[in-house]
């Protein structure tokens, strides 16, 4: 691998979720990243849980995330999340992560 690459050239074009140091939960397709693992989601939602009304999507479009500010970064498997009530979801919010 080259220098700055984490393995995301594989995941070009599918679905990943992220999940930033500060408790926010985008999902998208992936489009691009650069050496400072900023990554390009297009048609990105994020997800935010609550446990008095369910998940919401807020729907953003295309989204930069930069790359300080990432924690994980996963593929998603579209046909299980289509699956998913999401609405039915209830979760504490995220927290942002301590150092």
């Amino acid at each position: 691998m080259a220098s700055g690459d984490v393995g995301f050239a594989s995941l070009i074009d599918t679905t990943v979720a992220v999940l930033t140091n500060d408790g926010r939960h985008f999902v998208g397709t992936l489009k691009g990243y650069d050496q400072a693992t900023n990554l390009l989601l297009h048609d990105c939602h994020e997800r935010v849980y609550s446990l008095q009304q369910g998940m919401e999507r807020q729907m953003l479009g295309l989204q930069v995330v930069r790359g300080d500010n990432i924690s994980v970064v996963g593929e998603v498997d579209d046909e299980r999340d289509a699956e998913v009530n999401w609405s039915r979801v209830h979760a504490a919010p995220l927290t942002s992560i301590t150092h």
